[in-house]
Parts: structure tokens; C-alpha cells; sequence
């Protein structure tokens, strides 16, 4: 039972991810529910995966913290949306440390090219205000790709 709750938890991930991206597309901004969601999700989810109470989920959360401090000092100087940050410390809870950095690199390339292709079209368009890049796409990218891992796993 706890491998199809995880699938079932895993593809509610996806889904939550993929609406956000076409959210911070739209409006430049993710639902604060969206986080909320992807937060507490991953309750079940440590449940679900039999990942211990001790140490395992302190450290989760310990580690869940430390990038969120980290990504809201991008926020602080205006480097990052808050809603982007908040993103980026919810996925925190559902990656272990080795699979997180993989995200945080996956996350890091793909908002270099969203940024590089949103300039690109500043240029063409010839326009003069700095574009807002919607970071949410590029963390959406990098949760799916990272979480594509765990869901092959439960089918082998």
C-alpha cells in the first residue's frame, strides 16, 4: 500500500508543479496554497516512503530550512519572487541532499535559459524595462526531472 500512496503523492507533486510553472508564466506569481500544498504533502509522502522519524525527517527539515534561508536572501536583495522562494523550501522537504543539489543545478540552467531567451526577446522587441522572469518554470523543470527517479524506482 505505501509504494501506490507514494506513486498517488508523487504524481500529486507533478501536478501541483506543472499548474505553478503555468501560473508564474501567466501572472508572475505562484498561489501561496501551491506551496502550502507542496509542503504538506510531504508529510505523507516521508510516511508513505517508511523514511525514518529519526534522523532522517530532522534533517529533511533541518536542510528544508537551510535553503530557504539561503534562497530568501536572493529574495532580500531582489534577486528572487517570494513565492519562487517559498517554492524552492517546499521542494526542500521532498528531496534528500544529493537529489536537492541535483535540482538546485537542473532549477539553476533552466532559469539561466528562460532568463537568456526572455532577453533575447527584450532585444528583438527592442524594449527598455528589465524582463520579470518566471523562475517558477524552471523550479517546475527541475522538481519534475528530479522526481522522475522516485516514481521509475516504484516500477522496478
Amino acid at each position: 500500500m505505501g509504494a501506490i500512496a507514494s506513486v498517488i503523492l508523487l504524481v500529486v507533486l507533478g501536478l501541483i508543479l506543472v499548474s505553478a510553472g503555468i501560473e508564474d508564466a501567466h501572472k508572475r506569481e505562484i498561489a501561496n496554497w501551491k506551496n502550502a500544498a507542496i509542503a504538506l504533502l510531504a508529510v505523507p509522502w516521508w510516511i508513505a516512503s517508511g523514511v525514518p522519524l529519526w534522523p532522517d525527517v530532522a534533517i529533511q527539515i533541518a536542510l528544508a530550512l537551510g535553503v530557504f534561508a539561503l534562497f530568501a536572501a536572493a529574495f532580500h536583495f531582489g534577486m528572487m519572487g517570494g513565492g519562487d522562494v517559498k517554492m524552492i523550501g517546499a521542494l526542500a522537504l521532498w528531496f534528500p541532499f544529493q537529489p536537492l543539489v541535483s535540482m538546485l543545478v537542473i532549477m539553476s540552467l533552466a532559469g539561466g535559459a528562460i532568463t537568456l531567451l526572455m532577453l533575447i526577446d527584450k532585444w528583438v522587441r527592442r524594449q527598455s524595462a528589465q524582463p520579470e522572469v518566471p523562475y517558477g518554470i524552471a523550479i517546475a523543470i527541475a522538481g519534475l526531472l528530479t522526481l522522475r527517479e522516485p516514481i521509475l524506482n516504484h516500477f522496478s
